[in-house]
């Protein structure tokens, strides 16, 4: 569900496959979890994913923030309007003290985001 929420924002190629596909699990009710998630963006770029077995330890997200920075104004702005829908915003995307424009938000997933788009040189 994670990663195709992230398709949704990003675009790309998603191909998952669960813990029974590669017979990881002999616990039936890990049988539609997914062993490996990968969504190919294009340019070089993928994100990567998996879900906690039982036998780990699942920890939720803390203490980090993801980052996605560029000059692109309109793709970065959609992404954190994609990225904070049914999340929650920590600060809108606005112009910064050091002049680019920048925002914060929790995704619905719980992971921080910060959205740096960098000033047009003058």
């Amino acid at each position: 569900m994670a990663m195709q929420f992230y398709q949704s924002v990003f675009g790309g190629d998603l191909h998952m496959s669960t813990f029974k596909e590669f017979n990881a699990s002999q616990d039936p009710s890990e049988a539609d979890k997914i062993m490996h998630a990968e969504l190919n963006l294009g340019k070089g770029f993928v994100l990567m994913a998996a879900d906690t077995p039982k036998r780990l330890a699942y920890q939720a997200a803390t203490g980090f923030s993801l980052t996605l920075s560029g000059d692109n104004e309109k793709e970065l702005t959609d992404y954190f309007n994609k990225l904070s829908s049914g999340g929650t915003v920590s600060m809108p995307l606005a112009k910064s003290s050091w002049g680019d424009t920048f925002g914060m938000c929790t995704d619905k997933f719980g992971i921080s985001w910060m959205v740096n788009i960098t000033a047009a040189k003058q």
